[in-house]
């Protein structure tokens, strides 16, 4: 049995503190702020609630895994898992319109057919045919498996099947994801479809590979997720696993450093003063917070600096009046000008605000309103880490209110108020520069898509969360948790679930 110090109380960190908990550790949690969740917050006001983090869950099986192995449990014992159908609906920048059943290809291909013109469908179930092969030649390596040493193999080879293209008289393959977008599916309204996926993750798709391919995957074989009175519950959930594995929490307790003896980490140090012994230390931290503590320390693997990485800009709007029967449960607002806003957004233009693809998420939970006549609505675009671009926040949050009313028509008269969560407010809670968000690990694009072994340059310290292999996303934090625990169970040997 091993004194284990967790830093930080993300989904990803208390994952791998139930399990090491489980293995019979002893494990500490000390998190910086008064809760438990990292990102996965919640605000409440006038009996209207909101979750200001992840909306929806994909690939729920990461966290089914969690409570079956931390406690013989399933996890629908202690959340409710809603599937969203449909999984989406897509509004163009010509304002076709389509919505996109849940898990089912041959209903998505029926669905793109009827809004965009037979072949569309076709067009986009063959790439998702291609895509799953792109899914299963690094599902393991990605996912399952802690980061192969000799990681430049997954940095070089492209494992999405592009199809051979005529171009200028010669025969090309795409290697990003807006080639594929504009040389296999052939319609704009099909690649903004496409991109949306990349860019919601704060990817360029001109520039992110054509692996990406594997985000609108993992969507359409897994479906999406919503957890009845918002996804915080999740977090509650996770939180509540570790106090009944007996993991001791200390909120309110900011580490400063990561001590070291002979090599090895020796425990923490905290802000007031205080030491705390460890064998072991799992650090749930950005990579500017993690150089803090133990200067040196990152692990094999390319990292994207966090400075200049897109954000997000969340409001949270309080309506008058229901929701209607049938209304989806999320809408993408695709931009006006897809050139204009990735321009803004990894380019040297200011980004207009009326540019900005937005997500519009409409729960139709009765837990997040006060009653039956008030809607909770919940709108995110990608923006600037450290900025929302051009204007003020207040501009921009105008303008993204504009857009959404293409998705919820009257939706400025049915307001009654609204909250922002800005770049500043997550850098506040994680800890990330400029309230940067990390992205899933994806391989080729010379990888700088991959991330920090979970392992370390200093023995007994170990990375888990967004910022370490396999990357960022809900379920991607939960993976981490069950590599960095099977790294200390089993030792360096380990290599994953099988």
């Amino acid at each position: 049995m091993a004194g284990i110090a967790v830093i930080g109380a993300g989904t990803g960190a208390m994952a791998a503190a139930a399990r090491l908990a489980l293995a019979g550790h002893r494990v500490t949690v000390y998190e910086r702020t008064e809760t438990y969740g990292g990102a996965m917050r919640r605000f409440e006001r006038d009996g209207f609630a909101f979750d200001t983090g992840p909306g929806l869950l994909p690939l729920p099986a990461v966290y089914r895994d969690l409570f079956v192995k931390t406690g013989k449990e399933p996890l629908e014992d202690r959340v409710e898992l809603v599937q969203v159908d449909p999984a989406a609906r897509h509004v163009f920048a010509d304002g076709t319109e389509v919505s996109l059943p849940n898990a089912s290809r041959a209903g998505v291909v029926a669905a793109l057919d009827e809004a965009l013109g037979a072949g569309a469908g076709q067009r986009w179930g063959d790439f998702l045919v291609r895509a799953r092969e792109a899914w299963d030649r690094t599902r393991r390596p990605l996912l399952e498996e802690p980061l192969w040493p000799d990681w430049q193999v997954l940095a070089e080879r492209e494992p999405y099947p592009a199809v051979p293209h005529k171009r200028l008289l010669r025969t090309r393959r795409a290697g990003t994801l807006a080639e594929v977008g504009a040389w296999e599916l052939r319609d704009p309204r099909l690649a903004a479809l496409l991109e949306s996926h990349a860019l919601a993750y704060g990817l360029d798709p001109r520039t992110a590979p054509a692996s990406a391919a594997v985000l609108p995957y993992m969507e359409h074989a897994f479906g999406m997720w919503y957890v009845r009175g918002g996804l915080r519950e999740l977090a509650r959930a996770v939180y509540e696993r570790c106090v009944a594995r007996r993991v001791e929490f200390v909120f309110g307790a900011e580490v400063t450093r990561i001590t070291e003896k002979d090599g090895r980490v020796a425990g923490v140090e905290l802000a007031t003063g205080d030491t705390a012994d460890a064998e072991y230390v799992v650090a749930g931290v950005a990579p500017g917070t993690l150089s803090g503590l133990a200067p040196g320390a990152r692990g094999e693997g390319a990292v994207p600096p966090q400075r200049g990485m897109p954000s997000r800009l969340t409001v949270l709007l309080a309506l008058r009046g229901g929701r209607p029967e049938g209304t989806a449960h999320r809408t993408v607002v695709h931009a006006r000008d897809r050139d204009a806003e990735l321009d803004g957004l990894f380019g040297t233009a200011p980004v207009a605000a009326s540019d900005a693809t937005v997500t519009v998420l409409r729960p139709g939970d009765p837990a997040l309103v006060p009653d039956t006549a008030h809607e909770a609505v919940t709108l995110t675009a990608t923006v600037p880490a450290g900025g929302t671009g051009h204007g003020s926040v207040e501009d921009r949050v105008a303008r993204m209110i504009g857009v959404a009313d293409r998705a919820v028509p009257g939706l400025r008269e049915r307001l009654l108020w609204h909250e922002v969560r800005t770049p500043a407010d997550i850098e506040r809670v994680t800890g990330a520069a400029g309230g940067a968000v990390p992205a899933p690990a994806l391989a080729a694009a010379g990888g700088r898509l991959l991330h920090p072994a979970n392992s370390t340059r200093i023995e007994g310290l170990y990375t888990v969360g967004g910022w370490s292999h396999p990357g960022g996303g809900l379920p991607h934090a939960g993976m981490s948790g069950a590599l960095v625990s099977g790294l200390i169970v089993e030792g360096p040997e380990f290599r994953g679930s099988q």
